[in-house]
């Protein structure tokens, strides 16, 4: 529905690619960030392990120091190029509600988002079904932050 000329119109979404209009910039995107959270979590494990290993009472540890190497990585890689680095592998990025990179802020709050979810089960369930189901393919951390993963323009 499109609104009448001159009425005021405040949609989360209006400045971000139409999904009917524009399909291209949302195809396969839900596949593609699922890659990329394998490739992601394999390279968090990578750098987790000799971190553990560096002290036995780090193998102790592991869950805490996975915790916190994801949340940098995620954090870091995000807030640079809105973007970890198995979404660069994948082609597609984050972006806010305008069509901008995530700042710093939104890629923290991104993060935290991410990092919830995924410490409770029901609440990662909702948020892979709400990726396949939405027309944007949003998780429910993108729906509350109206942050949206797109295929990268060429």
């Amino acid at each position: 529905m499109q609104p009448e000329p001159g009425a005021m119109y405040s949609d989360t979404f209006s400045h971000l690619p139409d999904p009917a209009m524009q399909p291209e910039f949302y195809a396969d995107v839900t596949v593609k960030r699922a890659m990329a959270w394998v490739f992601d979590i394999v390279l968090i494990a990578v750098i987790t392990l000799p971190i553990a290993l560096i002290t036995i009472v780090g193998l102790f540890f592991i869950p805490m120091i996975w915790i916190a190497v994801g949340f940098v990585y995620r954090w870091a890689t995000i807030s640079g190029k809105s973007a970890t680095l198995g979404m660069r592998l994948m082609s597609i990025e984050l972006r806010d509600g305008f069509g901008n990179r995530l700042d710093p802020g939104q890629a923290l709050l991104h993060t935290l988002g991410y990092t919830v979810s995924v410490s409770m089960f029901p609440v990662q369930l909702v948020s892979v079904v709400l990726m396949m189901l939405s027309e944007r393919g949003q998780g429910l951390t993108d729906l509350v932050l109206g942050t949206v993963m797109l295929n990268r323009r060429a």
